[in-house]
């Protein structure tokens, strides 16, 4: 099962920003890049000052997530889709628990392709509350 539209981090661009603009954090087998979104929509200013304002402060737009994993992860396909599952699902138990106004990208390490479900779970749990995504409770 995916995450919700709304969750889904899709444009080339918005993967860019976090990745020039993010905050990281780096585990074993995880590294986590995130942005909060009204900094992203501050940059581009708008015409008039209210309209800023109104676009800066936007509330209630969800956090959005995604994951990057590259062939140096595994050459087989079929590795890389059974992480990607694992992370998707451990991201959407979590869900509850995020910040609203995120915008997150998970980057799969190498080493990731020994871990099961529950270390992901651990591992990106601990990297959102370092990030101040995820609330600690």
């Amino acid at each position: 099962m995916a995450l919700s539209k709304p969750n889904r981090l899709r444009s080339n661009q918005d993967f860019t920003a976090v990745y020039r603009k993010g905050i990281r954090r780096k585990s074993t087998h995880l590294t986590l890049l995130a942005i909060r979104q009204a900094s992203l929509r501050a940059r581009k200013q708008p015409i008039f000052k209210a309209a800023a304002d109104a676009v800066a402060t936007a509330p209630g737009s969800p956090t959005r997530i995604g994951i990057s994993i590259s062939q140096k992860v595994s050459k087989r396909a079929v590795v890389r889709n059974r992480i990607k599952r694992q992370l998707r699902a451990a991201a959407r138990q979590l869900l509850p628990r995020f910040s609203q106004g995120w915008d997150v990208v998970v980057v799969v390490q190498p080493q990731a392709t020994q871990c099961d479900y529950h270390q992901f779970l651990q591992e990106l749990e601990q990297l959102l509350m370092d990030a101040e995504v995820c609330d600690g409770h």
